[in-house]
């Protein structure tokens, strides 16, 4: 005992008692172990040993915008359809006939919509799609809306009324020149971003290498998965930089059709080698090169999905291909689900459950909204979409917004500034370059 105090008293000289005793695993009957655990009680405090107070993990702006919403608000961000009309709180022909005596804004706050497509019919004049843009902005109140279209330039341009004429895809890529491909997606960007616009469907990340096709055409920049992969990163890279969403479209790979998707169901025969030779590189350029959202396309590809269902539709071709071989984190848009090629098997709101159970976060131009809207919430009640997948799609949906700058408030596009940058010299001296 004498021997023990005395190593105790030399150990407490030298300033190591405390460690001492925090180090022995028993403690037995010390006052400095805890009552209970085994485990010794830390050293006490000294200013210099003090640890600063534990906080929690401020919550980021998309999981607060996430945890305020219902499950309605939720299922509502996932649909994206046609508005009709050229004002927001106008009732057109056309949305009476669709939805009854209701506004495109009322229509966006009844069904908590997440986003909407313009379309020629929609654009009379630049002050006037800005007001319809900024009118349709404050319609949706608690989270800013993506408002989309297809200004593809070329063939497919919504917006050519208004905007500066650029050339296609097919035309900018016989150049062979990445950077004009990027010029172009940036003025075209610079000129959507002004009008309100916000989410571009494009570019075409296809490699047309049927001549026969029917659909894609000089909408693709080549037949060289090489030469479009480069356009495809270019042309992302461009609507970034004019702060504008942007879209890889048709995954898995649209070029080698000979049957129009709006009205047909094409089959692409490709066996998985020549999918990965083929088609995909533009695709993985496009992730690569940071994009928003890729497309998917209403084919049938047997060699990746034997089941007969369109990519649309297929859970290998999205969650197991472009998800998890590919790695893409951003949103997966269908084609737009009033087109035949995916309503060849399945009723409006059978096609709308089997989207997102295959992987889909956005429903673009749903035949009939009401009807897809109610089956998709019907889906999350009974347990078949679980609310964790539901989750993940709206997750999704906001940190694009977040990421683009929508999350925080809603963007308000102003006429003068449009007016200034929608067709100026400088954009007009770039189309003149392919003349």
């Amino acid at each position: 005992m004498d021997t023990l105090g005395l190593m105790l008293r030399r150990i407490a000289t030298t300033g190591l008692l405390v460690t001492a005793l925090t180090a022995c695993g028993g403690g037995g009957g010390s006052a400095e172990a805890e009552p209970t655990g085994g485990r010794a009680a830390p050293a006490p405090a000294t200013p210099q040993q003090s640890a600063p107070p534990t906080t929690p993990a401020a919550e980021s702006p998309v999981e607060r915008a996430l945890s305020e919403m219902n499950v309605e608000e939720k299922v509502g961000q996932l649909f994206m359809p046609i508005v009709y009309g050229t004002a927001a709180d106008s009732v057109s022909g056309e949305n009476q006939a669709r939805f009854g005596a209701q506004t495109p804004a009322k229509v966006i706050q009844k069904y908590h919509l997440g986003g909407v497509i313009l379309f020629p019919y929609n654009v009379k004049s630049v002050g006037q799609v800005v007001s319809f843009t900024n009118g349709m902005q404050r319609a949706s109140k608690d989270i800013p809306l993506l408002i989309a279209t297809d200004q593809e330039n070329g063939l497919v341009s919504r917006f050519s009324s208004v905007m500066t004429t650029f050339p296609g895809a097919g035309r900018i890529g016989a150049e062979g020149k990445p950077e004009l491909a990027g010029q172009v997606a940036r003025s075209t960007g610079r000129e959507l971003h002004a009008l309100g616009v916000n989410l571009d469907f494009a570019p075409v990340a296809d490699v047309n290498i049927n001549p026969r096709n029917p659909v894609i055409g000089q909408r693709a920049y080549g037949d060289e998965p090489k030469k479009v992969a480069a356009m495809v990163a270019a042309a992302v890279k461009g609507f970034h930089e004019a702060g504008m969403a942007s879209t890889a479209k048709h995954f898995p790979g649209h070029g080698d059709t000979n049957v129009d998707s709006h009205t047909g169901l094409p089959v692409i025969k490709h066996t998985r080698a020549e999918w990965e030779r083929i088609d995909a590189p533009p695709f993985k350029a496009a992730i690569d090169a940071g994009v928003d959202a890729v497309m998917s396309a209403h084919i049938v590809f047997p060699k990746l999905d034997p089941s007969g269902d369109p990519a649309t539709l297929s859970k290998p071709i999205l969650t197991g291909l472009l998800r998890k071989e590919l790695g893409f984190k951003g949103v997966i848009s269908t084609d737009a689900l009033n087109m035949a090629g995916v309503r060849k098997k399945y009723d409006d709101g059978e096609i709308a459950v089997r989207a997102v159970l295959a992987g889909v976060d956005l429903l673009l131009m749903p035949n009939d909204l009401p009807k897809q809207y109610r089956a998709v919430m019907a889906a999350v009640k009974s347990g078949r979409i679980s609310k964790e997948r539901l989750d993940q799609s709206v997750t999704r949906l906001l940190t694009l917004k977040h990421n683009r700058g929508l999350l925080a408030e809603a963007p308000t596009a102003s006429a003068e500034e449009a007016a200034r940058v929608l067709r100026s010299a400088e954009h007009r001296r770039l189309a003149g370059r392919f003349r």
